[in-house]
């Protein structure tokens, strides 16, 4: 299992549509952590994006599951930021 960072881009027009299905992609989030799937996540403090930390076997699993997302779904996403990361101090280092 790889570990990735995932950066949301958000287009502030797309304030509304993010709080009209944000209670989905929590829940679907939330679905990801019990599967080990969805390591950590959260907005940035300035609404421009968020942060999310995943668990995937390949960098084609993630596209896969990030395409998922409820706010990907329907476009409350402007731009999606993929890295392969390799945590060696903190709480995910033993994850590797």
């Amino acid at each position: 299992m790889s570990i990735f960072a995932v950066e949301y881009v958000y287009n502030p027009d797309h304030d509304d549509l993010r709080a009209e299905h944000r209670p989905e992609h929590r829940q679907w989030l939330e679905s990801l952590v019990q599967q080990g799937r969805v390591l950590a996540s959260g907005p940035f403090a300035d609404g421009s994006g968020a942060l999310l930390v995943f668990a995937a076997e390949t960098e084609a699993d993630l596209n896969q599951l990030v395409s998922e997302d409820p706010f990907a779904r329907v476009g409350a996403i402007s731009a999606v930021k993929a890295t392969g990361w390799n945590p060696v101090i903190g709480a995910f280092r033993d994850l590797v």
